[in-house]
């Protein structure tokens, strides 16, 4: 069974009409950096549940990025929460999306859409992909601009980093230092290679998904098609992958 523990929202950020953030002071076990718990109300007389993934570094205020789904069973109720309201947290974490789970490599690739970026600011924060890469970069994928959040606290932590790319796409706008398109499409063309001045290969490369499902599994495909495979425990691979819903 589930261990859940009262937590209470510490603060919250609107970043967009449907993008916000939720600060929850929580007793939580202690976990590893891209791991996810699961947030939970009684809504009409049930409970809830959903799982989101820790923005925060392992040891600070549990942080959850989170999108507003208008037909949503939770996250409506989760959007109208104020600072002194209670949440439920399952007290346990779960997921392999870490990087101990990473085979050794020279260029680690964090490839999110939307929310999805939330582990890799966990993992940017925590600090430790430093050690295990020479390069490590970062791309977000979103449709408009105002959805490439924590763009302030990625830059902050990676300010003295001389290995880090950042390297945001956005589909319906343009926006300047950004790719214009969907992150699939520069896979498959070069461009996004081009722009990061790094090729993939299976001999450097290790690559971490996260995000809307339908991403993942083309990105995998193009992964592919550069010669990359999925990595299992079994079985070694350069991809790993977490969908995001």
């Amino acid at each position: 069974m589930a261990d859940w523990i009262a937590g209470r929202v510490k603060a919250r950020r609107q970043w967009s009409e449907n993008l916000f953030s939720l600060v929850v002071d929580a007793q939580v076990d202690s976990f590893l950096a891209g791991q996810f718990t699961k947030l939970a109300l009684i809504t009409e007389d049930k409970k809830v549940s959903r799982a989101y993934s820790y923005v925060n570094a392992p040891g600070q205020d549990c942080e959850f990025y989170l999108v507003t789904i208008p037909e949503g069973k939770l996250t409506p109720y989760l959007a109208r929460l104020q600072v002194g309201d209670e949440v439920l947290v399952q007290r346990q974490a779960a997921g392999f999306l870490t990087l101990g789970e990473v085979p050794p490599g020279r260029d680690l690739w964090m490839i999110a859409t939307g929310t999805g970026i939330g582990p890799f600011v966990s993992m940017l924060t925590e600090g430790s992909c430093w050690q295990q890469f020479e390069r490590v970069l970062l791309v977000h994928g979103v449709r408009f601009a105002n959805e490439l959040c924590y763009r302030e606290q990625i830059a902050a932590v990676t300010r003295d980093r001389p290995g880090f790319d950042y390297l945001p796409f956005v589909t319906r706008e343009q926006f300047e230092g950004a790719g214009q398109g969907r992150i699939t499409h520069a896979i498959k063309d070069g461009s996004l290679e081009a722009r990061a001045g790094v090729s993939f290969s299976a001999e450097h490369s290790r690559v971490m998904l996260c995000g809307n499902p339908q991403m993942v599994h083309d990105t995998i495909t193009e992964l592919k098609a550069k010669g990359l495979t999925k990595h299992l425990r079994r079985k070694p691979g350069q991809i790993l992958m977490e969908n995001y819903w």
